[in-house]
């Protein structure tokens, strides 16, 4: 029976990063969609969560049709006394989006990257004077994206076949 329990868990694991269908009954659509018990999937949707093999379960906008079509990494130096300080206060802001750690590298000294969405330049520049200056953090530089080529979320477990998230047409100029 191994086999079938691989065959199972494949399907839930597909089920669990397709896009949930604006339907009445969301799950049992996926459950359909994926031959797995409704039940089944919501159980184990459940138990992922509680053991923190998932995080939370969300949907994701487009942040470019809501207005804001502006966005930017910006990049922070913080030395290593305050960089769970700091980034838990990045991570709190309600324009910073992604927030996480990465070694600096040979001849970039940036050790916490934030991504920021605004609606202009300037209310970017802005936003990260307010947080520099709030932080106390001086060292930052702000990476403007010139184009972006793709934007999905991660699949695992071998799902394949997949259609790519996002809509034709929609990458940045």
């Amino acid at each position: 029976m191994p086999d079938a329990d691989n065959e199972r868990m494949s399907r839930l694991r597909a089920a669990a990063q397709d896009d949930l269908p604006v339907v009445t009954d969301p799950f049992r659509a996926l459950a359909d969609k994926y031959d797995v018990a409704e039940m089944d999937l919501l159980e184990e949707l459940r138990q992922w969560l509680h053991d923190g093999v998932i995080r939370r379960y969300g949907a994701l906008v487009s942040h470019r049709k809501l207005g804001f079509a502006y966005n930017a990494m910006v990049v922070w130096q913080v030395s290593a006394e305050r960089v769970e300080e700091v980034g838990r206060s990045l991570a709190d802001d309600p324009d910073v989006t992604h927030c996480y750690e990465r070694p600096p590298a040979p001849g970039f000294p940036y050790n916490l990257y934030t991504m920021i969405h605004t609606h202009t330049e300037e209310e970017c520049r802005h936003k990260v004077e307010h947080l520099s200056a709030t932080l106390g953090v001086e060292k930052h530089e702000i990476l403007v994206s010139a184009r972006e080529f793709k934007k999905s979320s991660p699949t695992y477990g071998g799902v394949a076949g997949r259609p790519p998230r996002g809509e034709e047409g929609d990458l940045d100029e």
